[in-house]
């Protein structure tokens, strides 16, 4: 995050960097001019809020309303201060902050030690202070030295350099997200709106190869020719005054579920039955579905894809986006890209090496993100701000968008009759009363629960048929949240290893939607000492009202697996909302 301000340049960095501290972490820091010109450097391997104490103790030179910031999500080098942000050419001149991967950050290193550069960090980032450093000591000009920069690296950057000595700000970006934006309180850039937009009403995204001046005339390169800025966006109204630091992210955004897939079924529920919600999209029929996403997005994916199959008889796919190269799109194949942020970095790649001319739709939780402008056609969920680190209620959001959307899919291609969705979206109309349901259940029970299973340091998962993505995200909540390992499976593949992980008193969580298979494979695992835990239809442990027809499966069960998750770890003294060596957007491959 960067400021250009008439002064308090570290309160508008403090306040900023707390909105932005989902994305990590591990350190932070500010650069902030001072009254004598020079720049004063304020870093941290604790969170944000320390950075406030910092620039408050501080005893030189009165600070200025110049500055840039940055919260850290370790990539290369240790968590320790002088790694982090802002990194510093040898004068002390330039400040820069970076959110990417330098890929040729190593040769660039020795290169520029051979040059006599002497290097304070184990990061990729400085690179990029010291290139700066030389290209300004032969052009002369800011703007123009990180241009020539940014063209000697491969990989992904927002950068924003800060020169101490005139006091130019300059900003990049390629393959990594960044805004700049004017108000009457200054100028602004952060790599989420969120960060700013209390304080702006409109911004300006930088695309690939853009390099811009922030200046109070903004001075946009694009591919190193002058370009007029691009048309501003609104800046959405911040509709939670809820801070990083607040430590209850994850328990309200868990509770705000159901108002969450209220306002999901209020936004389409009138589109889906008579196929006006994938008409609107303007995409050709298809024959097969692939999905694209990492993480519990990758679980929504599934869930989406398998009720794509059962309701309408065609094939689908799920491709982890990370591993996505080369794999093959067949003719009259829909690629469905889901991402809670929309600069998911695996993400976008798969996208950009699909083939071209190929139908992606987006579903996403921002209009104005980098996977969302990349695309040609983008469902936007309506679930609001979640920084909680652990996704939930985005989860319940995509699995109800795309339930919605393949309904109408399939209603509009003929294949599904609107009587039938009609019935269908009257299921889907009573979910929200069911996860409050559940949610009520689940507290009356998990006391004891967790009291059964503390000591336990491994877990396993299972479901049967639509229930597997569920045990799957259940799964991923306890690891993310406890350190515990939890494995999850299809139950009907106990037999073949994972019933040699159970022993006396391993816990087993069952996601039951009365498949009668599960009897045998709960049987199977009682046999070998293993403790049950069951979820779902009447008789389990944590009873859960699931709809015997609605497309998304035990969806309302997702809702116990996340309480069961956040309860256990706050009663191991875990910090629900900042897992270690996890961030809310993974924005690097």
């Amino acid at each position: 995050m960067a400021c250009r301000t008439t002064a308090g340049a570290a309160d508008y960095l403090v306040a900023g960097l707390t909105m932005l501290e989902y994305r990590g972490y591990d350190s932070a820091g500010l650069a902030v001019s001072a009254a004598d010109g020079s720049t004063a450097v304020f870093r941290t391997t604790q969170r944000v809020n320390a950075l406030h104490d910092l620039a408050k103790a501080w005893g030189g030179p009165s600070l200025g309303g110049i500055g840039i910031g940055h919260t850290r999500w370790a990539t290369h080098g240790g968590v320790r201060v002088a790694n982090a942000h802002p990194h510093q050419d040898c004068l002390r001149r330039l400040s820069v902050v970076h959110n990417g991967i330098i890929d040729n950050a190593p040769h660039l290193r020795a290169e520029l030690q051979q040059l006599g550069h002497v290097f304070q960090s184990d990061v990729d980032s400085e690179v990029i202070c010291h290139l700066v450093e030389d290209a300004l000591a032969t052009t002369g000009d800011l703007l123009e030295a990180v241009n020539r920069t940014v063209q000697q690296l491969t990989g992904s950057w927002a950068i924003v350099v800060l020169d101490g000595e005139t006091r130019r700000m300059v900003a990049a970006a390629h393959r990594s997200p960044l805004l700049v934006a004017h108000s009457d309180r200054g100028m602004f850039l952060a790599s989420d709106v969120s960060a700013i937009a209390d304080w702006v009403d409109e911004f300006h995204i930088l695309d690939d190869g853009d390099v811009v001046e922030v200046s109070d005339d903004l001075v946009w390169l694009r591919d190193g020719v002058a370009v007029d800025a691009p048309d501003p966006i609104a800046s959405p109204t911040q509709t939670s005054g809820r801070r990083l630091d607040a430590g209850d992210h994850m328990a309200s955004e868990i509770d705000e579920q159901p108002e969450a897939a209220a306002r999901v079924l209020n936004d389409i529920g009138s589109l889906i039955a008579n196929g006006a919600l994938w008409r609107g999209l303007g995409l050709p029929r298809f024959d097969r579905l692939r999905v694209v996403a990492c993480g519990t997005s990758l679980h929504a994916g599934q869930v989406i894809g398998a009720g794509l199959s059962k309701l309408g008889g065609l094939a689908h796919s799920v491709v982890v986006a990370s591993e996505a190269a080369g794999s093959v799109v067949e003719p009259g194949t829909l690629t469905l890209a889901i991402s809670q942020s929309g600069e998911t970095a695996d993400v976008l790649r798969a996208i950009e090496e699909s083939p071209p001319g190929a139908p992606v739709l987006a579903l996403v939780n921002n209009a104005h993100s980098t996977l969302a402008r990349k695309v040609g056609s983008v469902l936007v969920c309506p679930a609001g701000p979640e920084v909680g680190v652990a996704a939930t209620k985005t989860f319940v959001c995509q699995v109800l968008m795309g339930a919605g959307l393949v309904i109408s899919a399939l209603v509009a291609s003929g294949r599904m009759s609107q009587t039938t969705a009609r019935a269908l979206v009257d299921d889907l109309a009573q979910t929200p009363e069911r996860l409050a349901a559940a949610a009520d259940s689940a507290r009356l029970a998990l006391p004891g629960v967790i009291q059964d299973v503390r000591s336990a340091n491994g877990f396993i998962f299972l479901g049967r048929g639509a229930a597997v993505p569920y045990a799957a995200e259940g799964a991923l909540k306890l690891k993310e949240l406890t350190y515990r390992w939890a494995e999850a499976y299809p139950a009907g593949e106990l037999k073949h290893g994972p019933l040699a992980l159970v022993e006396d008193g391993t816990p087993v969580v069952v996601v039951d939607d009365a498949d009668p298979r599960l009897v045998g494979n709960i049987a199977e695992v009682s046999a070998r000492g293993g403790r049950i835990l069951t979820i779902g239809q009447p008789g389990s442990r944590i009873e859960v009202p699931l709809s015997k027809h609605s497309p998304c499966g035990p969806l309302e069960a997702v809702v116990p697996l996340q309480l069961l998750a956040l309860n256990l770890a706050a009663d191991l003294g875990f910090d629900v909302d900042k897992p270690r060596n996890l961030a809310k957007s993974v924005t690097v491959d």
